[in-house]
């Protein structure tokens, strides 16, 4: 059930009326229904995926709880009689019953998504292997669906089940309501990977109506429907055309066909996240935002601070710190600094842990060379940025560039190049394509395609252009007024006439211009593949 869908569509007039008028106490079971619904439209075969997913994990989550109570009241009950050796034996023993449960959940729900998402690539580069020695392939490859959104809610799921290791959350003993946090319909699509502590304040919290606030979220469904309609699947047909034919369009053609897709990925993925929080704010449930004008970004780093703000937060608090927090860590560390001085014992532990990061990253984002050379390539950036910061405060200190807006506008539109470059390993399907595609930019002196007429031949008009061009202007007009205050609260405080021409408008719009109508296959957000 695609979020562009008349289903789609239908399900929330059904839905959203529903949620209000039936007694509070019924609400969130009526969401719960309504995600395990939406997730059947994808194939209910899917549904299995998913059910294994949340009742392992709520199993085990509950498992460790109970194990930590009945430590706290073995130790409470005794603690006159236990000497701080033998209480500390008693807690290092149960931590390591905890750590059994926690290991054997992480495995099997980190093992289904192994399978259905990487198994066909792990067979190929084997059969790759045995073909470079035997002349053939040998092993079959396995016919199994991706389940809509598995990475998302089994990153969740892991989320979730570490933070009740941890201690940080407690443990949800009502299975329906903790499968109302792995299944909750909007994000299944492509996020955002929320947070138990986070999600469930307002998941399943009883809802009255409020005017206002259902307001708000269909005007920002109907912004995310003018990134994705207008924008995305519009500028999608010029980048078919120029990445399905690497060995015809390059040079020029790979500049505007980078250009294109960072343009296309931005209106896609920010436009599904409007609509997931649109939605979701209809219903009165608070999920975090997920971007923060990334393209606004100074420097690689910050980049990956604006954008997909949830996933980044999730490596980074799952997989760098625990790495880098490590025993094995902290040895090599300490070696490290014997050997090599104070310096080196604190970068490489970072280094590696950043490795780390970014090359799980890259496997997340899909079952390809080209999206783990692509992650690496985001480490290798970073890395030498850190390391190159002394020299950057240097020429600053030197030159006084720091803080000027000519400055900064360079900065900006050097990491957004940067970004764009990188997004080619996203584009191809192979890394000889990326590669050859990237140095025809400099080696075809094709300039001349970019003013005789010939970009119309990518499947984009002169009016696809225009739409193009308008409705960038429109998004970049929006973030710069976002930052000073949100811009729906600035609509609301207008007379009634300039806020109804205002969203009608954008409606309509949507409606004469956006990407549809016969013989028109409406594409899923890109973010699914995910």
């Amino acid at each position: 059930m695609l979020f562009t869908s008349y289903a789609f569509l239908g399900f929330l007039l059904v839905l959203i009326p529903a949620y209000y008028l039936i007694p509070k106490r019924w609400q969130w079971p009526l969401l719960l229904a309504a995600s395990y619904l939406f997730y059947a439209a994808a194939g209910i075969k899917f549904l299995a995926y998913i059910l294994v997913t949340t009742v392992t994990v709520y199993a085990a989550a509950c498992l460790m709880e109970d194990n930590l109570l009945r430590q706290k009241a073995y130790v409470k009950a005794r603690k006159e009689e236990l000497s701080r050796e033998e209480k500390k034996a008693y807690q290092d023993s149960q931590k390591r019953i905890r750590l059994r449960w926690l290991t054997a959940c992480l495995l099997l729900n980190l093992g289904i998504l192994a399978v259905v998402k990487y198994a066909n690539f792990v067979i190929s580069n084997i059969n790759g292997v045995l073909s470079a020695f035997s002349g053939a392939g040998r092993l079959s490859f396995m016919t199994l669906a991706l389940p809509m959104g598995i990475s998302f809610y089994t990153f969740q799921a892991i989320g979730y089940l570490v933070d009740v290791y941890r201690g940080t959350v407690p443990a949800e003993r009502n299975l329906l309501k903790f499968g109302l946090f792995i299944s909750f319909f909007p994000q299944l699509v492509q996020g955002p990977i929320s947070r138990f502590g986070d999600l469930s304040r307002t998941l399943c919290e009883p809802h009255t109506w409020d005017g206002r606030r259902v307001s708000f979220g269909l005007q920002r469904m109907l912004w995310g429907y003018f990134k994705k309609m207008v924008i995305a699947d519009r500028v999608l047909a010029g980048v078919s055309t120029i990445v399905g034919s690497p060995e015809t369009y390059g040079g020029a053609y790979a500049l505007v066909g980078m250009l294109l897709y960072t343009l296309e990925l931005y209106a896609d993925f920010t436009g599904g996240i409007d609509i997931t929080i649109g939605v979701s704010e209809a219903l009165g449930v608070v999920v975090q935002e997920n971007f923060h004008r990334p393209y606004f970004s100074k420097s690689l780093k910050e980049y990956w601070r604006r954008w997909h703000i949830s996933m980044c937060n999730w490596f980074r608090d799952y997989i760098f710190y625990p790495v880098s927090t490590s025993k094995p860590m902290q040895k090599l560390s300490k070696f490290t600094r014997r050997r090599f001085g104070e310096r080196a014992g604190k970068r490489v532990p970072v280094y590696l842990s950043t490795f780390t990061v970014w090359l799980a990253t890259g496997v997340w984002h899909g079952a390809s060379w080209n999206f783990i050379v692509w992650g690496l390539a985001n480490w290798v950036v970073l890395m030498a940025s850190e390391e190159l910061e002394p020299l950057y405060g240097k020429f600053h200190g030197r030159f006084r560039v720091e803080g000027k807006l000519w400055y900064k506008i360079f900065q900006v539109g050097r990491t957004f190049l940067l970004v764009c470059c990188l997004n080619l390993f996203d584009c191809y399907s192979s890394l000889a394509d990326t590669f050859s595609v990237f140095a025809s930019i400099f080696t075809t002196g094709n300039w001349y395609v970019l003013w005789d007429g010939s970009l119309l031949g990518l499947g984009l008009s002169m009016l696809d252009y225009g739409i193009l061009a308008v409705g960038t202007l429109a998004m970049l007009s929006v973030s710069l007024v976002q930052r000073s205050g949100g811009i729906r609260e600035r609509i609301a405080k207008r007379p009634y006439a300039v806020r109804f021409m205002v969203w009608y408008g954008l409606f309509l719009v949507i409606l004469l211009a956006g990407a549809y109508g016969v013989g028109y296959d409406a594409s899923q957000f890109i973010y699914n593949q995910f």
